[in-house]
């Protein structure tokens, strides 16, 4: 039996090419795929967990584990406190869109304009009815309202 000379300088033919990238592809696919199900089935931490606050001011509560207002508690962060949140602004809170728009109303310093109008699917913006707070979240687009805000965590401040 012939063991070949693997140092040899060998063509390699087309043949060869063609299986090399199908067999690579096919590997590419297979681990793709496989990563897909595998976070399926066996799902790390999902998104709407609250994460840890790292940045210095306390761990954030979520305002699921809260059923009144009165629990609400100055200096403490409810929501996704981690969120990579652009926006932010500091008012207060009242019930009621701003011309339709959204179920709250952030009230801002100087005037009508400043208004914000806000809405969240993950927190119930009536425990934060008439406090102060400071808000992160994502800008939405608006027909009415000069802003509309979708809010990710809440500082209460006052």
């Amino acid at each position: 039996m012939d063991i070949p000379n693997l140092n040899q300088n060998t063509p390699v033919s087309k043949n060869d090419k063609i299986t090399l990238f199908s067999t690579i592809a096919i590997i590419v696919v297979v681990g793709i795929a496989s990563g897909f199900w595998l976070s399926r089935f066996f799902p790390g931490r999902s998104n709407n967990q609250t994460p840890l606050f790292t940045s210095g001011e306390s761990r954030p509560i979520s305002a699921d584990t809260i059923s009144n207002a009165d629990q609400v508690k100055v200096g403490q962060v409810y929501g996704n406190a981690n969120g990579n949140f652009k926006d932010k602004a500091i008012g207060v809170v009242e019930s009621g869109g701003v011309n339709g728009e959204g179920t709250h109303t952030l009230i801002r310093p100087g005037g009508e304009d400043q208004k914000a109008a806000l809405t969240s699917s993950t927190l119930d913006l009536d425990l934060f009815v008439g406090r102060q707070v400071e808000i992160k979240g994502e800008t939405n687009d608006s027909r009415w309202a000069g802003w509309f805000l979708d809010v990710g965590s809440i500082k209460v401040i006052e």
